[in-house]
């Protein structure tokens, strides 16, 4: 039977050191000027499920928090209305799954955006859809395109070993074809599993001193996999 390999490890904090940029170079990049002060009025994400926009909404908030800012993350715009401290500013607010706000979640992510804005702050906000296609009101919709919008993404099956390969090499060690190529045929393919099997292997390649190889991953396979 297949083996899941995102079964096996444990999920590491979402942060832009373990996202794969691929074609979203341009928007990491806007959403690390973001994270920093450089909001101008937000960057709004979408693109289809799986492609990675809350693993960015965490990270832009996550590196937001370690520059000093106010930073948080809601889920849903329903969780929205939650009391916010804005000590630190300015701050920054993400929000997943604004496509899906109601009437009364619109209205207070109007409020949320006039304030984040009026205290120079970053909202970044996803959506399955560009602001333009989604169902909420006109005043809301119009300042969600005031800022940059991207569309993410999701990384091609046959850029995945290259882009793993480069990935790693910038972590500082070395990941050949082989373990990929048995990674990709025997698990999820998506690139948040994969880069959460990679960090699993650095680490058992370092403590067992053996270097990441198809027998390794799969001896990690059979020892973690219930029979």
């Amino acid at each position: 039977a297949e083996q899941r390999v995102g079964a096996l490890v444990d999920d590491e904090p979402p942060t832009f050191a373990n996202f794969v940029a691929g074609p979203n170079g341009e928007a990491v990049a806007a959403l690390r000027r973001a994270a920093l002060g450089d909001a101008r009025d937000g960057v709004l994400l979408w693109g289809a499920e799986g492609t990675g926009k809350s693993h960015l909404l965490h990270a832009v908030v996550d590196e937001a928090a370690r520059a000093g800012r106010a930073a948080r993350y809601f889920a849903t715009p329903a969780d929205a209305d939650a009391d916010i401290d804005f000590a630190g500013d300015p701050p920054c607010i993400a929000v997943d799954d604004i496509d899906r706000a109601d009437a009364a979640a619109q209205a207070r992510l109007f409020t949320l955006f006039n304030d984040v804005r009026a205290r120079s702050g970053a909202f970044i906000v996803a959506s399955r859809v560009p602001a333009a296609r989604t169902a909420l009101r006109d005043d809301l919709r119009t300042r969600l395109g005031w800022g940059l919008t991207f569309e993410i993404r999701a990384l091609a099956d046959a850029d995945k070993p290259a882009a793993l390969a480069a990935y790693a090499r910038g972590r500082g060690f070395e990941l050949g074809d082989e373990p990929v190529a048995y990674l990709l045929a025997h698990g999820r393919r998506d690139i948040g599993s994969l880069i959460a099997a990679i960090h699993a292997l650095d680490r058992l390649s370092l403590s067992t001193r053996r270097p990441i190889t198809v027998p390794l991953l799969r001896e990690w396979m059979a020892a973690r996999v219930p029979r």
